[in-house]
């Protein structure tokens, strides 16, 4: 498909805190807001993109936006080329070093590129990427933080409105006792062919998450994610060949390379790349191959509106990442029936800003 020919005119952010539906309690620290930074990339043909980041800490989002300025001011004129930009960008962030904050920048402009130009094509970004609107299985990922065994069965029923077949909760408590007694009271309140994901945050040694693995080995666990330090494959690889639950990481993966050399040593038997690391749409295709060459299932990390689509041109599709964060200050938040994530057939990624939305969730200071 030849790709429509559009100029980028400005890069604009707006920086937005919504309030999450349930507290995302981590081993890490405690989540009751989501901090985020909305990314429009205009045209002189009067074509918008769209995307935005997850910036964890509301004190990133002033940082991200300084970094979006300077990446204006590299494209401004520039052909909405997504490769091409990403070079010139490259190029200009040598010195700083291509990561963290830059490349979550890169990578929102990236994602609003794409989006620009299915726009522009009239298609959604799915089959201008070359696939179908179809239905991905999705697990909920709003809540299940590090919270009393009761309370977590309480949030685990009703996260599965919906239609949700699964749900994934965060382990990484005090002791081994206390994520067990987290696993068996959310097991014994819901059905039991609900799977459930475990994450632990990169909250344990390899000794422990050995000793933990081990004990969760008999519950039923469909995976247990991201259990040490996210760059330690060689440890990564120990757990995956010692364990029988499936080790799942991917969320930090810095770019394609560094997934590459995490299937390098066998560090896991899933994948789950985050749009915003992974070098966005551009980078999800090379991480796409990758996996497919290895035959390993590569699920999504948050930005669901946009890897919905992704997952769809995945050849080893296996979970879309759910979370309602952004729902707030979209016109139409992504849809959930029977479980499965449901794309609109409308052209673009999926987003569109709620002008009234964003301007009473705007941040302050």
């Amino acid at each position: 498909m030849t790709a429509p020919r559009l100029t980028v005119r400005a890069v604009r952010t707006t920086a937005v805190e919504v309030p999450m539906t349930y507290t995302l309690g981590t081993s890490a620290e405690a989540v009751r807001a989501a901090p985020l930074l909305l990314v429009d990339l205009e045209t002189e043909e009067g074509i918008t993109g769209h995307s935005y980041l997850f910036c964890y800490l509301p004190a990133a989002a002033p940082a991200l936006a300084c970094l979006m300025s300077e990446v204006e001011r590299t494209v401004k004129g520039e052909c909405v080329a997504p490769v091409e930009l990403a070079a010139r960008l490259n190029k200009r962030f040598t010195l700083v070093n291509v990561q963290g904050l830059v490349r979550m920048a890169l990578a929102a402009l990236d994602v609003a590129a794409w989006d620009a130009l299915a726009r522009a094509a009239g298609l959604p970004l799915a089959v201008y990427l070359g696939g179908t609107v179809k239905p991905i299985p999705a697990y909920n990922s709003c809540g299940l933080g590090l919270m009393a065994p009761q309370a977590v069965a309480d949030e685990a029923e009703k996260l599965l409105a919906g239609g949700f077949r699964a749900v994934k909760l965060r382990l990484g408590y005090p002791t081994l006792e206390a994520d067990l007694a987290a696993v068996h009271a959310v097991r014994k309140r819901i059905p039991r062919d609900i799977a459930v994901m475990v994450d632990f945050n990169q909250a344990l040694s390899v000794a422990d998450a050995l000793r933990r693995g081990r004990a969760l080995d008999g519950e039923g666990i469909y995976w247990i994610e991201e259990p040490i330090r996210h760059d330690d494959y060689a440890g990564a690889a120990q757990l995956a060949s010692e364990l029988a639950t499936p080790i799942q990481i991917g969320e930090n993966f810095s770019g394609p390379r560094a997934m590459a050399e995490a299937l390098a040593v066998n560090a896991c038997d899933y994948v789950m790349p985050d749009l915003a690391r992974i070098d966005g749409v551009t980078g999800w295709q090379h991480a796409t191959a990758l996996a497919a060459a290895r035959g390993i299932e590569m699920s999504s990390h948050l930005y669901p509106e946009v890897s919905a689509h992704l997952l769809a041109v995945t050849p080893t599709c296996h979970w879309l990442e759910y979370v309602d964060w952004a729902n707030a200050i979209l016109e139409e938040p992504l849809r959930i029936e029977d479980g499965n994530a449901r794309v609109a057939d409308r052209p673009g990624n999926g987003l569109s800003w709620d002008k009234s939305a964003v301007a009473r969730y705007l941040a302050r200071g």
